[in-house]
Order: C-alpha cells, then sequence, then structure tokens
C-alpha cells in the first residue's frame, strides 16, 4: 500500500514538512526526522506527537543534511522555483549522490502529482522517504496539497 515505504521523515517545519508527518501518522506509517536544536519551527516548538529528534545545532540548514543523509531518498515539493530551504536540500541531496524529485505542484494537478511521484516511487524503491519543501508563511496553500498528493500516493500504493 505504500510503495514500501517504511519510514517518513521531515524537518518539522510548517507547510510541506508537517503535511507529511501528519499524512504518515495519519495512515500509520513510521516517521521522525531531525529538526533544529529547541524544536523550532515558525510556529514554535514542533509538538510533542511528532517523533523527531534534534541536532545539536538551531540551523535549519543542519537538520537538512541530517534528514538527507538519513533518507533513501528525497521528494521536494513546490508550487513555483524551489528557494530557500528547499533549493538547499536540492543540492544537498545532489552533493550526497540520493536521489531526489522536486514536483511542482503549480504545474501539475493532483492526480499527475501522485501518478509522477509514484512512478518515482517504483523505481527508486526508497524505504525511508525524506519530504521537504516550503514553509506555510512562504506558500499558505502547500500543506494541503502535499497532504492530498502524498495520501494519493501511499493509499493505494
Amino acid at each position: 500500500m505504500t510503495h514500501g515505504i517504511r519510514r517518513i521523515i521531515s524537518g518539522g517545519q510548517t507547510g510541506a514538512d508537517r503535511a507529511a508527518l501528519d499524512v504518515a501518522i495519519e495512515l500509520a506509517i513510521d516517521h521522525g526526522g531531525w529538526v533544529p536544536a529547541g524544536r523550532w519551527a515558525e510556529d514554535g516548538p514542533i509538538a510533542r506527537r511528532y517523533r523527531v529528534r534534534e541536532t545539536d545545532s538551531p540551523s535549519p540548514a543542519v537538520r537538512t543534511e541530517c534528514n538527507v543523509r538519513d533518507a533513501d531518498a528525497t521528494l521536494l515539493f513546490s508550487h513555483g522555483t524551489l528557494s530557500a530551504g528547499s533549493a538547499l536540500t536540492l543540492a544537498i541531496a545532489r552533493q550526497q549522490g540520493k536521489p531526489v524529485l522536486h514536483v511542482d505542484l503549480a504545474e501539475l494537478d493532483d492526480a499527475k502529482a501522485a501518478a509522477h511521484v509514484s512512478a518515482w516511487l517504483a523505481t527508486e524503491g526508497p524505504k525511508v522517504l525524506n519530504v521537504a519543501g516550503p514553509r506555510a508563511t512562504s506558500d499558505p496553500l502547500i500543506y494541503d496539497a502535499v497532504s492530498r498528493v502524498l495520501r494519493r500516493v501511499l493509499e493505494r500504493g
């Protein structure tokens, strides 16, 4: 049902990261990931219901590197061009030689995005999937969009 994904990780930030963790919880998929020291996110400390671990650094870049390192593959979502932390995630994945897919939800509807992600997952076969993208204040629509696409992908497998 889940494309063989055993664990979904993210950096815990609002938006795409949080959507991935919430969908994992909803579908009873193991979840986790690295977050900045102090469990920092733009909406305050990341809730304890998320089974994430703190890095030794408050820098979001450190948690990004740890999550890419610990995942078999990274899935990046956006509405348009990648910026800030999302662009850094792409660069780190490429530097580490890890499979990475950027899905621009401004170009694909939910069904096409889900089909694209499903095909990629079938090819790459990750057991641990890192999901990343913009925070909610940068893209207020990203949480719902990522949630819808991930549900389609993971429920149908």
